[in-house]
């Protein structure tokens, strides 16, 4: 098995087909899309695939240690910010194949109309290991 974390974005993907934002949509349409993803995850617990989901809040901040005994300095929240993660979902799968099959039907959430959004979902494997000093020279 091999986890996968599919993440959601506000911004920053290419645009779905159904690109209308979600704080056009109508309560009924919000409710459907959240309906939608509680039962795609509920189906996976089923089959063992489901690991963690998590909405987040739009708004957050930087933080970066700043010597020692110093205090964390923070910059943001930055509203303009051309990414922004809406949340993920963590599956534990056979395979990549597995993982860009569910991706796909998670893509199919309902927005606006009560129709699929098509959005795109970032799908990015977890590493098995700590990279070697020398994978990060090469990749870094």
């Amino acid at each position: 098995m091999a986890k996968y974390l599919l993440l959601k974005h506000y911004r920053g993907a290419p645009a779905a087909v159904n690109d209308v934002p979600m704080d056009q949509w109508t309560p009924e349409e919000i409710s459907a899309h959240i309906q939608y993803m509680n039962d795609f995850a509920a189906r996976l617990e089923k089959t063992g695939e489901f690991v963690d989901s998590q909405a987040l809040a739009p708004e957050g901040k930087w933080v970066r240690y700043d010597g020692e005994g110093r205090p964390p300095v923070t910059d943001g929240p930055f509203a303009e910010t051309k990414d922004v993660i809406a949340g993920w979902m963590i599956i534990d799968v056979d395979s990549y194949e597995r993982a860009v099959e569910l991706a796909g039907e998670l893509s199919a959430a309902p927005g606006a109309g009560g129709k699929p959004i098509h959005e795109w979902l970032e799908l990015r494997p977890f590493l098995h290991a700590a990279p070697t000093i020398t994978e990060c020279l090469i990749h870094g």
